[in-house]
């Protein structure tokens, strides 16, 4: 058996006026996490708990990102958070303030046999 990537999903958060990158990735994590459904679990009787997941965090200051913080928001499986620089900084000089926003790609592998399938 190995390890074989079988969900992928992208989402995108913001923090408006605190600047905080963490509160932004959390948002991505929660949008990406709300256009699942993870049904196959059930349908084919595989433990949830089982599931390997790596969530890249994209933003323009990743050492400020509370990874473990971050960790805790995915419910299941074990959970590793990679902060790297992506996202993106709006700034607003007349107001002087700063909008953070994050991207997110949540990756779920499973220890599946190597089985062939078709469409």
């Amino acid at each position: 058996m190995a390890l074989k990537r079988i969900i992928l999903e992208m989402g995108s958060g913001n923090d408006l006026y605190g600047e905080d990158y963490t509160k932004a990735a959390r948002r991505a994590i929660q949008d990406a996490l709300h256009h699942s459904s993870l049904i196959l679990f059930r349908s084919l009787n595989l433990d949830k708990h089982s599931m390997q997941i790596t969530v890249s965090v994209g933003v323009q200051q990743p050492d400020k990102v509370d990874s473990e913080s971050l960790r805790q928001e995915i419910p299941f499986g074990t959970v590793k958070v990679i902060p790297e620089l992506g996202g993106l900084n709006l700034d607003d000089k007349e107001n002087g303030t700063l909008t953070v926003i994050a991207s997110v790609g949540i990756a779920v592998y499973l220890d599946l046999p190597d089985a062939k399938f078709t469409l």
